[in-house]
């Protein structure tokens, strides 16, 4: 089938590779480390089969320290490149959130030395100023805009008229993964885990990671995720709700069961990347969704 524009994104969008393949998305992968005793693995953040997302989580519990890199310019042209090379003229591309990385202006600079040797090649950057299932929501609305016969530039103005109004509520269980990330301090990591405090974690209007509550233990966490639904839901417009977890399966159906009751939508459940779940850690769990209020405000 022949489409108005070309999709990419890259795996910060934690789609799942068949998912991917499936839709034709085209799509490149950062790359993050794992280091114990002194030796070192990297890896490509690609998988393909459910059992290695566990395995990395695992890993994490066993003392692996992760560390993640940004996606760079070279690993940038080099897509964009392939993209040009066979035949692509349009692209809307997804980066992650410029609040995280400065992704976005590799992405940019890149598709601009491209179009050099190319004239015809645009690509449309999505600064989405979110990552993982928020990233991947918007990539989905994409996807639904280039089935529809929209073009890139339709897309594209959608894309970035939604970002704000993506909510975000991610709860880590181990807080010494937030404190190596810098997204919280030593010391609130360490009186946070004594006490069993779990911060709920959003992304603000500029795509960075904030803090918007602190409540006592798992139960109180799921439960104030539940009243922001119950306060108000996914837009009827765009009536899907996004839950990733760490390994964390049952916090995950918990809240699976609770959409498909209260808002009568069935949930997209995944597994989260190894990029991402590097800076939350093992056992944490996060739901978001397009609603009509911008985010946090309400």
């Amino acid at each position: 089938m022949k489409y108005r524009f070309t999709l990419s994104s890259d795996s910060t969008c934690d789609l799942y590779h068949d998912f991917v393949v499936e839709n034709d998305i085209k799509h490149v992968s950062l790359t993050f480390m794992l280091e114990k005793d002194g030796v070192i693995e990297e890896h490509l953040d690609n998988f393909t089969e459910y059992g290695q997302y566990v395995e990395f989580y695992n890993k994490l519990r066993a003392g692996y320290m992760p560390k993640t890199s940004k996606l760079n310019y070279e690993s940038h042209y080099a897509h964009f490149l392939k993209m040009a090379q066979e035949g692509a003229e349009d692209v809307v591309h997804f980066t992650i959130s410029s609040g995280l990385a400065n992704t976005w202006e590799n992405a940019e600079q890149a598709a601009a030395d491209v179009k050099k040797d190319f004239p015809k090649f645009r690509v449309f950057v999505v600064d989405p100023l979110t990552a993982t299932v928020g990233q991947g929501a918007l990539v989905r609305v994409a996807l639904k805009c280039r089935n529809e016969g929209k073009t890139a530039e339709e897309t594209y103005e959608l894309c970035k008229s939604l970002r704000l109004h993506i909510q975000h509520f991610i709860v880590a269980d181990d807080l010494q993964f937030l404190k190596r990330g810098g997204r919280i301090s030593a010391t609130a990591a360490a009186v946070g885990g004594m006490l069993k405090i779990k911060p709920i974690i959003s992304f603000n209007k500029e795509g960075k990671l904030e803090t918007i509550a602190k409540v006592m233990g798992v139960r109180k966490a799921i439960s104030f995720i539940k009243e922001k639904i119950e306060k108000e839901g996914p837009d009827p417009a765009y009536a899907h709700c996004f839950i990733v977890h760490t390994d964390n399966t049952a916090a995950a159906e918990e809240l699976a069961a609770f959409v498909r009751e209260k808002c009568g939508i069935e949930p997209y459940v995944s597994i989260m990347g190894p990029v991402i779940g590097s800076h939350v850690g093992p056992g944490a769990f996060a739901l978001g969704y397009i609603s009509k209020s911008e985010r946090n405000d309400f």
